[in-house]
């Protein structure tokens, strides 16, 4: 099972242009504050926002660091 997680900061512009993306491509994915989930972002070495991560059972298969359409674009035809 394919599972979309996005690492976002409330007020970051990079990381709304993301979600109003993925929200259009009708994407399901979850959200998480590396501010406020300091170990999950850890347990992903998540060092910037916006990450978008995709994982296929325990391992990760995309990792996209900031607004990249394209890249995000492939992450809905894997849903």
């Amino acid at each position: 099972m394919i599972r979309v997680i996005k690492f976002e900061k409330d007020n970051c512009a990079p990381c709304n242009m993301v979600s109003e993306f993925l929200d259009n491509k009708g994407v399901t994915y979850e959200k998480v504050n590396p501010f406020e989930n300091p170990e999950v972002a850890m347990q992903f070495r998540v060092r910037s926002v916006p990450t978008v991560i995709v994982t296929k059972g325990n391992e990760e298969v995309r990792r996209i660091i900031g607004f990249k359409p394209e890249e995000l674009l492939a992450i809905s035809a894997l849903q």
